[in-house]
């Protein structure tokens, strides 16, 4: 670290020679009082010979790391954030930590927008003014960059968290909320230039303080991810039909496959769904059909023994499907399934049976017959109740 600190006021790079020239000095010091200096004396300077040339290859080392350019430091200033999420600002991680290396480090850090564009930013413990402090020095360094933060609120301190963010609310396109033990609602629809949103919850219930946090979402948003959080009938139709018209892509958790056809009906727009939860038999006898669906995943959760027709393919017709994966909804109703495909007449080309599809080999031909083309996978490890 000391060779990068070129910046200091204190020239670091002369310690190391110093002590090392005092090393030696001891040593000579000693061989001279052994009555052999004569010999080791020539030896130690060849030593030390060596070590000086060792320490000028190394400080031209630092040089060069000091003449790197601002664009090269860049670039390996961003593989030092982490990947797989949004990270907490902290004086002991990046992007935070690169600010304190020397000043040239610090102001090229400052000046990366793109360093500050991932955040999480947790409310509802420890000291709140704060951290507020240190997140807003964080988001105002993104430069009217887009955002992608993650907000966890315990206790109900969205107001907090709201008086912080706005004056960056436009710039937020991403956004995963966690709902966490006494948190109510936040109004999604606030977030004016949303476009994927992610909610999950630390174990409890808070799926009233959920409904309402998305009984509208702004026009802008195309992806909504509800985790760990149970939908049903009586929930969905209490929604705005508009409430979720500009989605085109949709995973949820319902209690029944009758949440199905109001989903469609939510999301004219919709061409991705990932369907999660215990299902029962379709009750409805209304044929719906949705324009705009390409891909449809559905994972039960049920004891096969159990499962009669869930009339599941009787109710829709998908003109536009394209891929579709089962799992763990036990008997596979090939027949309905058949009458679907022609009735909808779409161009299906994956068909995907995870674990917990009970089917024969006849049956799977009888679609490789239908779509020539088509990617037929029968994977029994793809069981897991989510994707």
């Amino acid at each position: 670290m000391h060779t990068l600190n070129s910046e200091s006021n204190v020239d670091l790079s002369v310690i190391p020679d110093t002590l090392q020239n005092i090393q030696l000095d001891v040593v000579m010091h000693e061989v001279s009082a052994q009555n052999s200096a004569s010999y080791r004396h020539r030896q130690l300077v060849k030593k030390k010979a060596k070590i000086v040339q060792s320490n000028n290859s190394h400080g031209g080392f630092s040089s060069a790391i000091s003449r790197l350019p601002t664009e090269i430091l860049a670039q390996i200033f961003l593989y030092c954030i982490p990947e797989d999420g949004n990270g907490t600002p902290a004086p002991y991680l990046a992007p935070m930590l690169l600010t304190t290396v020397c000043r040239r480090w610090g102001e090229v850090a400052v000046d990366m927008s793109s360093l500050w564009r991932r955040l999480r930013l947790e409310v509802g413990h420890g000291d709140w003014q704060q951290r507020a402090f240190c997140y807003d020095s964080c988001l105002k360094r993104s430069r009217g960059r887009q955002l992608s933060l993650t907000l966890e609120c315990h206790d109900n301190y969205w107001t907090e968290l709201r008086s912080l963010l706005q004056p960056y609310v436009d710039q937020i396109s991403s956004l995963s909320l966690g709902f966490f033990s006494g948190a109510g609602a936040l109004a999604v629809a606030d977030f004016r230039g949303l476009e994927e949103l992610v909610i999950y919850t630390d174990g409890s219930d808070p799926i009233l303080s959920v409904a309402h946090s998305i009984a509208q979402l702004p026009p802008s948003m195309r992806s909504l991810k509800l985790m760990d959080l149970w939908f049903n009938l009586k929930l969905l139709s209490g929604l705005n039909p508009l409430a979720w018209a500009g989605l085109t892509n949709l995973d949820i958790v319902v209690d029944g496959l009758d949440s199905f056809p109001r989903l469609l009906r939510l999301c004219p727009n919709l061409s991705s769904l990932t369907m999660i939860g215990i299902f029962t038999a379709i009750k409805t006898s209304e044929l719906l059909a949705h324009a705009n669906l390409r891909s449809l995943r559905i994972s039960g959760h049920l004891h096969l023994e159990s499962i009669g027709n869930l009339g599941l393919f009787d109710a829709i017709t998908l003109p536009n499907l394209r891929a579709l994966e089962v799992r763990n909804i036990g008997q596979w109703p090939h027949e309905e399934f058949k009458a679907f495909l022609t009735r909808s007449q779409c161009p299906l080309e994956t068909l995907i049976f995870g674990g917990g599809v009970m089917t024969t080999d006849q049956r799977l031909a009888e679609y490789v017959t239908l779509f020539p083309s088509l990617e037929l996978v029968v994977d029994p490890m793809r069981s897991t109740f989510y994707f």
